[in-house]
């Protein structure tokens, strides 16, 4: 868990740093670090979501293939 809360700070401190240096504005700054880590973890859920569709697809196409006989 703490990997996760630092990693989370990282984030937000990256975020509000990159807006800040880009716009001089600490409210700007500070709505993005918010926003874009939030907007990230929904898009990151479709990404799993579909990502494991995909590995679920290639291990029955995985499964079909005929067992070759060794002789």
């Amino acid at each position: 868990m703490t990997k996760t809360i630092t990693f989370a700070c990282m984030h937000f401190s990256i975020a509000f740093g990159v807006v800040y240096l880009l716009t001089g504005s600490i409210m700007i700054g500070g709505a993005v670090a918010l926003i874009e880590p939030a907007i990230n973890t929904v898009a990151f859920y479709f990404h799993e979501k579909l990502w494991n569709r995909l590995e679920r697809r290639r291990h029955v196409s995985r499964a079909r293939l005929p067992i070759p006989l060794y002789v």
